[in-house]
C-alpha cells in the first residue's frame, strides 16, 4: 500500500519554486523549439471544434480533417497578409511624396529645437551625422541579427502548422498518455483540467480576435475622422500589433505618423494621430481588457503583467504572447489541485469585498 507523505509547509513551497526554475531553465536554453510547440498548441485547441466537425460529424479520416483544418487556418492569415501586401504596394506608389513631406517634418522640427532649446540647426545636422555614423559601424551587427531574425521566422512559419497538424492528428494519442500517467481515481479530475484548459485557450483567442476587431475599427474611423490616407490598413495593422503587450501599440503609432507623410506633413495630422492612439488605448485598456480578456482568462493585472515581462524577456515577442495562456493553463491546474489551490487563488481576479479573521477562542477553565 502507498503511503502518502506529508511535508511541512516550507519543504512544499521549495518544492515548487525548484520546479519552477527548472521549467523556466528550460524553457529560456530550448526556447527555439519549445515556442514552436506551444503556439501549435495554441492553434490546435482553437481549431478542435473545426477538426471535430470534420471528423466526426462529416465521417473525414483523421488525417484529412486535420489538413483541411490547417488548411483553412492558413487561408485565414495568407488572406489577411495579401490584403496588407496590396495596401502597402499602394502606399510605395507614394513614395516620392512621403520623402518630400519628410523632409518638411524634419525642417519643422529642427526650428521647434532651435526656438525652444537654443540649439543651432547646424549642431542638431552635426549630431545627427555622428549617430548616423555610428549606426553604420554597428549596420553589419544589427544586418546579421536581423537575417538571423527572418530565418528564424520563416522556419517558424514553416514548422508551426506542421506540429499544428501532428498535435490534431495525435490529440486522442496525447490524452491518453496523460492518462497513463495518473491514477484512475484522478481521471475524473484530470478531465475536468483538461476541459477547462480548452475552454480557457478557446475562449483567450477568440477575445484576443475580437479586440484586434475593435481596436482595428476605432482606430480606423479615428484615423478616416482626421483625414489619414489609407485609414484602413493602418487600422488593421494597429489592430494586429496590438496583439503584442505594450510595444506592439507603439510600433503601430510610428508607422501610421510615417504613412499619414502620403498626405500632408502637418502637424495636427500628427498630433491627431496621437489623440487617437490614446483614445483607443483608453478604451482598450479600460474597456475592453477587462470585459474580453480579463473575464476570460481569470488572471489578476499584477500577475498578467510579470508573466508578460518574465515571457518577453525570455522569448521575446513570442514570450510576451504566450505568458497569459500559460498562465491560464497553470491557474487551472493549480485549482484542481489541493495543495497548490492556494496559488491558483493568488493568481485569480477574485477578490474577496472584505476579511475577517476568524479566531476560535480558548475557553478559560474555571
Amino acid at each position: 500500500m502507498i503511503q502518502t507523505i506529508k511535508l511541512p509547509f516550507y519543504a512544499k513551497l521549495a518544492c515548487i519554486l525548484i520546479s519552477l526554475i527548472s521549467f523556466a531553465y528550460i524553457f529560456c536554453i530550448a526556447k527555439d523549439i519549445i515556442t514552436p510547440v506551444l503556439m501549435a498548441f495554441l492553434f490546435s485547441v482553437l481549431l478542435v471544434p473545426v477538426f471535430t466537425f470534420f471528423n466526426v460529424k462529416l465521417k473525414f479520416p483523421r488525417h484529412l480533417a486535420a489538413a483541411i483544418c490547417v488548411f483553412l487556418f492558413l487561408i485565414f492569415i495568407i488572406g489577411i497578409l495579401v490584403f496588407i501586401s496590396y495596401q502597402v504596394t499602394n502606399m510605395a506608389n507614394d513614395f516620392e511624396t512621403i520623402k518630400k513631406n519628410a523632409n518638411s517634418f524634419l525642417i519643422e522640427i529642427h526650428k521647434f529645437i532651435r526656438e525652444n532649446f537654443h540649439v543651432s540647426i547646424g549642431e542638431q545636422k552635426k549630431y545627427l551625422d555622428t549617430v548616423t555614423k555610428d549606426s553604420v559601424k554597428n549596420g553589419n551587427a544589427t544586418l546579421g541579427s536581423a537575417i538571423i531574425s527572418i530565418t528564424d521566422l520563416l522556419l517558424d512559419c514553416t514548422i508551426i502548422p506542421i506540429y499544428t497538424f501532428l498535435f490534431l492528428l495525435y490529440k486522442d494519442h496525447f490524452i491518453l498518455f496523460l492518462a497513463k500517467l495518473i491514477s484512475k481515481e484522478n481521471h475524473a479530475t484530470l478531465k475536468d483540467i483538461l476541459s477547462r484548459i480548452k475552454v480557457s485557450i478557446n475562449n483567450y483567442i477568440i477575445s484576443l480576435i475580437l479586440e484586434m476587431i475593435v481596436v482595428s475599427v476605432l482606430t480606423s474611423l479615428g484615423l478616416w475622422i482626421i483625414g489619414v490616407k489609407y485609414f484602413i490598413l493602418l487600422g488593421l495593422i494597429t489592430g494586429i500589433l496590438n496583439l503584442i503587450p505594450y510595444i506592439g501599440i507603439l510600433i503601430a503609432g510610428i508607422i501610421t505618423v510615417l504613412a499619414s507623410l502620403t498626405g500632408s506633413a502637418e502637424t495636427s495630422i500628427i498630433l491627431g494621430i496621437l489623440i487617437v492612439n490614446v483614445i483607443v488605448q483608453l478604451i482598450d485598456n479600460n474597456l475592453l481588457v477587462p470585459l474580453i480578456i480579463n473575464s476570460k482568462v481569470e488572471i489578476n493585472a499584477f500577475v498578467s503583467i510579470i508573466g508578460i515581462i518574465i515571457g518577453g524577456s525570455a522569448a521575446g515577442i513570442s514570450g510576451m504572447f504566450l505568458a497569459i495562456p500559460l498562465l491560464a493553463i497553470l491557474k487551472i491546474i493549480f485549482e484542481r489541485i489541493e495543495s497548490l489551490e492556494a496559488w491558483g487563488y493568488v493568481m485569480g481576479n477574485h477578490m474577496p469585498k472584505r476579511f475577517i479573521w476568524r479566531i476560535r477562542k480558548a475557553k478559560v477553565e474555571n
